[in-house]
């Protein structure tokens, strides 16, 4: 399982390189546009061809599952800690019929205590970062723990069979794909190592 990050400000032709990630197979696009404003991301999304639409997952304005067919919803580390102990209360107005629900985390110790059952989780950073200077890998481990977690950090088509030896079920990839001089090679090498 593959799992694509949005470079977290736009890049040139990334929309267009984006169309061909999703052509060779991509089926996870976690929408992650921290400066962008509601109108930005709507912008962005109209500008993917609607096909592809239910393999975006959005990180904010989780309201958008109810104006578009997403995918899922994404909640990073804060607003899960936030709003996970009452679940009930804020998807009450989410249209989440079919759709994913997936978290961040950033130990295995939090992520193995967690109630709520998220389709996946993504723990990072398991390799040192290739997009967050400083960001260093701790070789999370995560054998022992019966959920989908996805690894993250420092993910490049060199190290997946590291990610499977520690226990991963897939690898959620950011720097790997949108540095590469060849991301779309990439993204299927990696979409292959399975």
């Amino acid at each position: 399982m593959i799992v694509l990050i949005a470079p977290e400000n736009d890049i040139p032709n990334e929309i267009e390189i984006l169309h061909q990630l999703f052509q060779e197979g991509l089926q996870y696009y976690h929408l992650r546009k921290p400066s962008k404003t509601y109108e930005q991301y709507v912008n962005y999304l109209n500008q993917i061809d609607n096909k592809y639409h239910n393999r975006v997952v959005v990180h904010h304005f989780h309201e958008l599952v109810n104006a578009f067919e997403l995918k899922g919803i994404h909640f990073q580390e804060q607003k899960r800690r936030d709003h996970i102990d009452n679940p009930g209360q804020y998807f009450k107005n989410l249209n989440m019929f079919g759709k994913t629900i997936s978290a961040s985390f950033h130990s295995p110790e939090e992520l193995e205590k967690c109630y709520f059952e998220f389709d996946y989780h993504l723990l990072s950073p398991v390799f040192s970062s290739i997009s967050k200077k400083g960001y260093e890998g701790r070789e999370f481990d995560v054998n022992h723990i019966d959920k989908t977690i996805i690894g993250m950090g420092g993910v490049t088509t060199k190290n997946l069979s590291e990610f499977k030896k520690l226990g991963y079920k897939g690898v959620g990839v950011l720097g790997g794909i949108w540095h590469s001089e060849n991301p779309v090679e990439d993204f299927i090498t990696m979409n292959n190592w399975q």
